[in-house]
This record gives structure tokens, C-alpha cells and sequence, in this order.
């Protein structure tokens, strides 16, 4: 299930946005969760199964639409439906009001997922 984002939850949030590509440099990751704690348009959630937190995922509001910009999956538990999962959960809190959409980065996995990119 998709828990919102809280600022004790920061080392976990860092640690799991750490595995995406290009959000490796602890200086980026700090600039990144501080954009999430001070922005309103930008939502943090993470992925909790039962007691353990296993993913997260960034969204964006820009108008009518709900962009997918950051999604991770602790490498562990990759290839196990986690990362599809988060995905609908998302579809399903944003629509109808927002087009669920991603960046250049995350654009191939919502693909894969079969969310409209």
C-alpha cells in the first residue's frame, strides 16, 4: 500500500531513491527530498508491504496532470510486481482528476506497466 511520504521517513526515502539511475550523489538526493518536503505540487509515497518499506515514487502536479517523475523498487524485491503495483495505486489516487503521465526517465516502466505515458 502507498503510505504518504513523512519527514521521519527521510533516511528510508533516500535510501530507496538512491537506486534510481541518476539520483545517485548524496548532495542530488538532499536537494531532491527538499524539494519534496517544500514543494505542494510534489508528492512523495512510499511502498509499504506488511512491516517492511520496499519502494517509492514521485509525482508531480502540473495542471491536469499527475507525472510519475522518480519510482524505485528495493533491489531484493524487483521482479515480484512491486514496482506494477505502485504504479496502479498511483493511476488510481490521481484519476479521473489528473492524466497519469512520466518523464524521459520513468516513461519505459509505466510503459511496461501498461500506464499511458
Amino acid at each position: 500500500m502507498l503510505i504518504r511520504y513523512k519527514k521521519s521517513m527521510e533516511k528510508i526515502a533516500m535510501g530507496l531513491l538512491s537506486f534510481m539511475p541518476d539520483v545517485k550523489q548524496v548532495k542530488k538526493l538532499q536537494q531532491l527530498i527538499q524539494e519534496y518536503n517544500n514543494n505542494p505540487d510534489w508528492h512523495l509515497f512510499l511502498w509499504k508491504d506488511e512491516d517492511d518499506i520496499l519502494g517509492a515514487v514521485g509525482v508531480a502536479i502540473e495542471g491536469d496532470s499527475a507525472i510519475v517523475q522518480h519510482i524505485s523498487v528495493d533491489p531484493s524485491h524487483r521482479g515480484n510486481g512491486i514496482g506494477r503495483q505502485i504504479v496502479c495505486e498511483v493511476r488510481n489516487m490521481y484519476a479521473p482528476m489528473h492524466h497519469v503521465t512520466a518523464t524521459d526517465e520513468t516513461k519505459n516502466f509505466l510503459e511496461k506497466c501498461g500506464t499511458e505515458a
